[in-house]
């Protein structure tokens, strides 16, 4: 039996949608053809973009949250890839990137990971071809998906997290209504 893969609808949306895709283009051709399948899925569903060339994976994260904060985009695109090597910098690059991507994504920011982590160019390749399931139009696809479900829950409060209005802190023990002298 053959595997096969789900892939959900594309959301619609009753806005513009615009997103920033991240990229790291230490290897030009790999990266070249996740942001042309990032940047036709964007499209595809409606959606804007802008893209932005960082030195390597590391900086991705980073230049994402710097974006968030100083800028206006619904949602971000992480796009390059890591190849094992000979030293431990593979597992450095690949996790710390990934873990930094994570944490962003948990304090609110929608955005899909399409950084690919591989053992060799040929499973780069592979992974990055039009032709065949680009992963970077499956991590546009993921941050569409994140931004229609952000959308539909409410309003997200600008800042990297969750921060809430001034009038919704308390303070353990306090109430809002009954002010201590």
């Amino acid at each position: 039996m053959a595997e096969s893969h789900y892939t959900l609808p594309r959301p619609e949306f009753d806005k513009p949608v615009k997103l920033l895709i991240v990229a790291a283009p230490f290897y030009r051709d790999i990266a070249d053809n996740l942001i042309a399948g990032a940047t036709a899925e964007i499209e595809a569903g409606g959606g804007t973009c802008e893209i932005v060339e960082v030195p390597g994976a590391l900086e991705i994260p980073t230049t994402i949250g710097i974006a968030e904060r100083l800028s206006n985009f619904d949602g971000y695109v992480a796009l390059g890839c890591v190849i094992r090597g000979e030293t431990t910098h593979y597992e450095t690059v690949c996790n710390d990137s990934s873990r930094a991507i994570q944490m962003l994504g948990l304090q609110g920011l929608c955005i899909g990971n399409g950084i690919l982590t591989v053992e060799n160019f040929e499973q780069a390749d592979v992974r990055a071809d039009p032709a065949q399931m680009n992963k970077g139009a499956g991590a546009a696809a993921a941050a569409l998906h994140l931004i229609a479900l952000t959308r539909k829950w409410g309003n997200a409060r600008k800042g990297v997290g969750f921060i809430p209005e001034r009038e919704e802190y308390q303070i353990a023990g306090d109430t809002k209504d009954t002010p201590k002298a």
